[in-house]
């Protein structure tokens, strides 16, 4: 129970600093009243469904995420730039790769980050979701890199989980 109030008092600070923030009416009474309202009436919700833990309120874990967040932000800037070279390329040299891609994470929350992130990656995206693993469609080859694809992962989790990733993960990879 007292995880439960400390989940909902963190989910109710959030949604308040960042409804302040978006909105910007911080001194007109009646919509600060409606934005109280929004945030009194998601927190019931949350609640009645049963959602209020540390996967649905990561907001903990918000030091990971961002380091997290950077490091992808780079990635995507980097793989940007290799689409744009390909595209731009006068014989348009584009081979698309199937490939399947090992997961090791164990929560919903951080298997979705991770196959998120790879379609977030231009070049890359994820087709398919099993239990064992990720179909996931590559521009060419380059882009269908295992060990990137088991670092991204291994990143994934450890901002998610905060656990370092399983050295094999469970299931195959192959093209």
């Amino acid at each position: 129970m007292a995880s439960r109030l400390f989940y909902g008092v963190l989910l109710a600070l959030i949604l308040s600093v960042l409804w302040l923030l978006l909105s910007g009416y911080w001194f007109k009474p009646l919509l600060v009243g409606f934005g109280v309202l929004a945030v009194v009436v998601a927190l019931v919700t949350t609640a009645r469904m049963g959602l209020l833990d540390g996967e649905s309120v990561p907001f903990a874990r918000l030091p990971q995420y961002f380091k997290y967040w950077s490091w992808l932000g780079a990635e995507i800037f980097k793989a940007n730039i290799a689409v744009v070279r390909i595209a731009m390329a006068p014989d348009l040299n584009i081979k698309p790769v199937m490939t399947r891609v090992a997961v090791s994470a164990k929560s919903d929350m951080a298997r979705t980050t991770y196959a998120n992130s790879i379609t977030l990656t231009p070049g890359t995206v994820t087709i398919e979701v099993e239990e064992t693993g990720f179909l996931v469609h590559a521009l060419t080859e380059e882009f269908a890199d295992q060990d990137a694809f088991r670092d991204m992962e291994r990143r994934s989790i450890q901002a998610v989980e905060g656990r370092k990733a399983l050295t094999k993960p469970r299931g195959e990879a192959g093209s």
